[in-house]
């Protein structure tokens, strides 16, 4: 049987979600906390929405996991809960205070968390105002020295939307597609005077993200033109004047699936190669 895991963590002190020898991850905590709870002989296999970096936050990853039904019945324990809520609340027992199951859920059929979403959804914090700098959340916002021009860098973000070859805002990696379909790419003013960014895609590829918001800073401090993110792109190589911003003012905020009937279809279709 499948399940599906809804959490969300504080990536600070994680070396990104991907289990890597030695290090602290979101994965290598989760798959810990699964294996110790439902005493599995081997280590839980987990497949993720979306592997997030090294500082980024997440306030709706998506998780599955693969178990025999006996295996989820150790969850219940001498309680009279159902084995997926008995689940999730064991976990968030036993993991740290910066990771958070708040769901756990059977998976409907042809459910794969990777594979089966339609987006991502991202966002990017940032203060342009030192006097307004808040401590309190340095965690979680990037702040600058010079005010920003938010109309103008919204307006030029929308010359990236489309399916594009990012190849100028991806880390490379040997084999695999840079294509992806930016479906919004929003900047606003909040009302705590806070910039945020909105970002959605099918999918992304490594330091993707970053570097569309490093891509617009520029033209909001007003160092570059409008035209600067669209030449970039058009390029279609990285670009040294844009910077990878900061990890720690992400968040992946929510991953959209479609109706229960089309899963298997759309992860059909998502493992097909795009160039």
């Amino acid at each position: 049987m499948r399940l599906r895991l809804d959490l969300a963590y504080d990536g600070t002190d994680f070396h990104g979600w991907a289990a890597q020898p030695g290090l602290r991850t979101v994965e290598g905590e989760l798959a810990a906390a699964v294996t110790t709870v439902l005493r599995l002989n081997e280590p839980a296999r987990l497949t993720v929405a979306g592997r997030t970096d090294a500082g980024v936050h997440a306030a709706g990853q998506v998780v599955h996991v693969d178990l025999e039904p006996e295996e989820l019945e150790r969850a219940v324990g001498h309680s009279d809960r159902a084995p997926e809520e008995a689940l999730a609340t064991r976990l968030r027992g036993v993991l740290p205070p910066d990771v958070v199951v708040h769901r756990v859920a059977r998976a409907p059929e042809g459910f794969d968390a990777r594979f089966s979403a339609l987006s991502r959804r991202y966002r990017y914090l940032v203060c342009d105002d030192p006097a307004r700098v808040d401590p309190l959340r340095r965690r979680e916002v990037v702040s600058l020295r010079s005010p920003l021009d938010v109309d103008a860098m919204h307006a030029a973000a929308q010359e990236l939307l489309g399916l594009r070859d990012f190849a100028a805002f991806c880390k490379k990696r040997e084999g695999a597609t840079t294509t992806r379909t930016l479906l919004r790419y929003d900047w606003a003013r909040r009302d705590d005077g806070l910039l945020e960014a909105t970002v959605v895609a099918d999918a992304f590829c490594h330091s993707m993200v970053r570097a569309l918001i490093g891509a617009l800073v520029p033209v909001g401090a007003g160092d570059r033109g409008a035209g600067f993110p669209a030449e970039v792109l058009t390029a279609g190589a990285r670009d040294p004047r844009v910077k990878v911003m900061p990890a720690h003012g992400l968040c992946l905020v929510e991953v959209s699936y479609p109706a229960d009937d089309a899963l298997a279809a759309r992860a059909h279709e998502a493992r097909a190669r795009r160039d």
